[in-house]
């Protein structure tokens, strides 16, 4: 199982330091903001590069958000790499995934559910309904075009030549599976090895687009792989529907020579898993990755290791890798002429080098280059002298990276493949690699991620984070998902804490199987609440604010730590309890229980019962948040329902539950993703931050209501609003906004008057903001304030304050005064009726009557009132909007509309 990773560009910001007149030698850019919620749904990411034969190309799948369709989709983009210019080929709501070149370079294929054409094509049987067919599009430009349709779903494909693809898919619908689907019957057989349809291999020439049946095998091919040169290839074949359960007949590996279409069986040791196949330039043979592990039956922890297989001498050669950590993945292993190059497995780092052959050996060579100490995921041209790969670290920001490659050394690398520029101004914590004495008095490492307004000597809380698996590892990566956001809760004031626990991968295969047989708990319960304690022993976490949350085996580890510990919070997605149900309903069930526990619960029971933290509930007083997809067949629905009705009905501790409808173990849609999110956060606001007044779902935190709400809490001396100075002198109230404290309101005319004696403010509008004020009057009682309180007050520049303004028809605008959004014309035919109104600036309101604009941002009148000076570099201008003005008007307010709030330095 892998994580996307989020890719984000991020740059550094500077500040505005002046206090009254502006340093014309800086540039102010917009205060960056701490990791949201909306960051995360906005993320994108990328993945699938492949190289044009010439090299000058690469196309890719970027990932990004579709909110009309409420999922991320999947498109084509095609980067010049030497003119770093990303040009996208595909668009719209059907996701395009898998490119691949032609050999000439002059298509490119790529797989998409997306409708065909109106024109009826024979083999496309059925073709409204949503089936993953192969495209092919001119990476010169132009609509895709459709090669074949087929009538099921193509899985993967190969082309063999310039004009011919081979491509996988299950065989047509059988008479059988007519007749069910005319009756519309619906009933599913389980595990019905006589009625699955076989997967096979189909040929399609570009010229007839016509599929050609090319294999006849009786099981189901779910991976191929073809030569450079369209002469061999490997398939690996399903031959069990329950494999996945129990592990009992493992998949077969085959070797087609496709000129003789002669077939050979290769890899048939047990304790070898090939999953990806990387074909030598040549085509005289290729390297394979296998599973390895030491386990007779199950493979659940295991290592990458690559094994080269010579055609010629029809022969497989474990490579030596010099490194008994494996491979990091099977993704990352890229043939080159004179051997590879790969990233090898160092637990929260990857190690990338290159592996030179002579005859039989393999000899390794460490990658040289300003990046290789956080490189993850590469792709390497066919050459052996162009690379692609991310680099990125925990603290941020992923950045795609183009360049040479000379034997071990990376040279001239340039960022590419530019993602999700609107997310660039974030504030990101620091991070770190922390290590400590785990179970058995191992060492245990593991990410921590610093509140963002740390300081040295206090103590924060804490929260931790666990990843799923068991075989998986949290790496020093920025991954900041649905599932796992740590840069939110850093960014809340909390310390977060990622621990690659016992059974981890990426740690050395005994480190891996070390929870097997029973262990399953043990190890990784103590690794983590050692790690607890080592961060308090450090005197950075407050004991008793401390909180869990993971998905997966990240739940079930928080809900097993919940019976032994009581804890602040707890927040469990898609985790379980209790074993024996689940040996059965999960889709890998058997393989998973009797590996990890030792045994099935027929044959021990007690072990199961043991096993299940289920059975200690009555101990649990933590507040405990559960969320489960209702589809999910990797941990079972049944598992939230029981979890929760157990918490609910012993009563210690407060629970919630979440089932999302049709969600299977990971959530897809962006509407379910936000509202696990924003009921984590509320969870751990109450629990954990201890935040008063928690979110109550009836209260908008935009409404009327609210708004209200935030003008009642300001500060007042009696019915005036502001702060009161020593002395009983009234001085405005400020607010946090971004990197910012500024005024909550504008100026009041009860506050300016205890500047300027002589000021006039009628009875009844000592609230309203003071107008008719000139830049240097402004300035002037900034400069005052200043001296009075020993704190520098200035005005915003406009660079600030432009981020905070924006015209808004619902504030006090002319529009709000027409009852309609007016146009020009209309402004005009309205002057004559503004002269009706007696008194200076008459349409002026009390500072605070409209609402706010966001909770994120507390201040009043932002599109309203009085316009507002601010400084630039020559002088200053009146910003924002004002009541005599329509929300879009450019023209100047009139001077009797003009005021000022103030900003105050830290």
């Amino acid at each position: 199982m892998s994580r996307t990773f989020v890719l984000l560009l991020l740059w550094s910001l500077a500040f505005p330091i002046w206090a009254d007149a502006p340093d014309k030698t800086k540039k102010t850019k917009k205060a960056p903001q701490p990791y949201a919620v909306e960051d995360v749904l906005q993320s994108e990411s990328a993945r699938s590069f492949q190289f044009a034969p010439d090299g000058q190309k690469v196309v890719w799948v970027k990932r990004a958000p579709d909110v009309e369709k409420n999922e991320a989709v999947d498109h084509l983009v095609l980067t010049h790499v030497a003119k770093n210019r990303d040009i996208p080929l595909t668009r719209g709501e059907h996701s395009c995934t898998m490119p691949r070149w032609a050999p000439n370079g002059e298509r490119i294929a790529f797989l998409s559910p997306r409708p065909p054409p109106k024109s009826k094509d024979a083999d496309d049987e059925e073709k409204d309904e949503s089936r993953t067919r192969l495209w092919l599009i001119d990476p010169l430009g132009g609509e895709p075009y459709l090669l074949t349709g087929y009538a099921r779903d193509i899985r993967t494909f190969a082309w063999l030549d310039d004009d011919t693809i081979l491509f996988v898919a299950q065989e047509k619908p059988s008479a059988w599976e007519k007749e069910r689907k005319d009756k519309k019957d619906e009933a599913e057989t389980v595990d019905d090895e006589t009625r699955e349809p076989p997967v096979r291999l189909f040929r399609v020439d570009l010229e007839d687009k016509k599929p050609i049946r090319f294999s006849s095998n009786v099981d189901r091919i779910q991976y191929l792989s073809v030569a450079p040169d369209g002469k061999h290839a490997v398939t690996i074949h399903e031959r069990s529907l329950t494999y996945a359960f129990d592990n009992k007949i493992r998949p077969l590996v085959v070797l087609h020579d496709l000129e003789t279409r002669k077939e050979k069986v290769i890899f048939a040791e047990r304790s070898s898993y090939v999953s990806q196949v990387h074909w030598q330039p040549d085509g005289k043979g290729f390297y394979a990755v296998s599973q390895y592990t030491t386990h007779p039956h199950f493979l659940n922890a295991y290592i990458y290791r690559l094994h080269h297989y010579d055609l010629a001498k029809n022969q497989a050669t474990l490579v030596e890798l010099d490194w008994d950590k494996g491979l990091a993945g099977d993704d990352d292993v890229s043939a080159t002429d004179d051997g590879f190059v790969t990233l090898l497995a160092d637990g929260v780092r990857h190690q990338p080098a290159r592996y030179v052959r002579t005859g039989a050996t393999w000899k390794r060579h460490a990658l040289e280059g300003e990046h290789v100490g956080n490189i993850y995921n590469l792709t390497v041209h066919k050459s052996g002298k162009q690379i692609v790969y991310l680099h990125t670290k925990a603290a941020g920001p992923h950045q795609w990276h183009h360049a040479g490659l000379e034997r071990e050394k990376i040279t001239q690398p340039k960022q590419a493949f530019q993602l999700a520029p609107d997310l660039s101004e974030k504030r990101l914590a620091k991070t770190e690699v922390v290590r400590w004495k785990g179970a058995q008095g191992a060492e245990v490492e593991g990410i921590l991620y610093y509140p963002l307004e740390y300081e040295t000597g206090k103590k924060y809380p804490l929260l931790v984070q666990i990843h799923g698996g068991p075989a998986w590892a949290d790496f020093d990566v920025f991954d900041n998902s649905w599932a796992y956001p740590p840069q939110i809760f850093a960014g809340k004031g909390a310390f977060v804490f990622q621990p690659n626990y016992h059974g981890s991968t990426h740690y050395g295969l005994k480190f891996a199987e070390s929870i097997a047989d029973g262990k399953y708990y043990t190890l990784p319960v103590a690794d983590i609440e050692t790690g607890i304690d080592s961060l308090i022993a450090k005197g950075l976490v407050e004991k008793d604010r401390v909180a869990l949350a993971g998905w997966s085996n990240g739940a079930i580890l928080t809900m097993a730590l919940i019976t032994r510990r009581h804890y602040a919070a707890a927040a469990a997605g898609a985790g379980g309890s209790e074993w024996v149900a689940d040996w059965g309903v999960c889709s890998f069930g058997m393989a998973f229980s009797n590996y990890y526990l030792g045994k099935s619960p027929y044959e021990d029971p007690l072990l199961y019962m043991k096993n299940a933290p289920f059975y200690d509930f009555a101990k649990v007083k933590t507040p405990t948040l559960l969320f489960h997809g209702s589809e999910d067949r990797d941990v079972p629905s049944h598992h939230g329902w029981l979890q929760f009705r157990a918490l609910q009905q012993l009563g210690k501790a407060d629970t919630r539950f979440l089932l999302f409808p049709g969600e299977k173990h990971s959530l897809k849609k962006l509407s379910h993703q936000e509202r696990k999110l924003r009921e984590e956060i509320a969870w751990l606001d109450k629990y954990l931050f201890r935040k008063p007044g928690a979110e109550e779902p009836a209260f908008k935190p935009t409404s009327p209501l609210a708004s209200l709400l935030a003008r009642n809490a300001a500060r007042r001396q009696g019915g005036l609003l502001g702060d009161v100075h020593p002395g009983g002198i009234l001085i405005p109230e400020v607010a946090k906004a971004g990197e910012l404290e500024v005024g909550r309101f504008e100026v009041t005319r009860a506050q300016y008057r205890q500047f300027d004696k002589t000021y006039a403010v009628d009875p009844g509008t000592e609230n309203f903001p003071a107008s008719g004020i000139t830049f240097a009057q402004a300035r002037d009682y900034c400069a005052w304030l200043s001296k009075l309180t020993a704190k520098t007050y200035r005005l915003g520049t406009s660079e600030e304050m432009e981020e905070l303004f924006a015209p808004e028809g619902t504030e006090n605008t002319l529009d709000f005064w027409a009852g309609y959004a007016i146009n020009p014309d209309d402004r005009v035919r309205l002057r004559g009726k503004l002269g009706e109104l007696a008194g200076q600036a008459p349409l002026l309101k009390e500072v605070g009557s409209f609402p706010l604009r966001s909770k994120e941002t507390p201040l009043f009148d932002l599109g309203g009132n009085v316009a507002e000076w601010v400084t630039t570099a020559k002088a200053g201008k009146a910003l924002g909007g004002s009541a005599d003005r329509a929300a879009d008007d450019p023209s100047p307010a009139a001077a009797a509309y003009i005021g000022f709030r103030v900003v105050r330095m830290k």
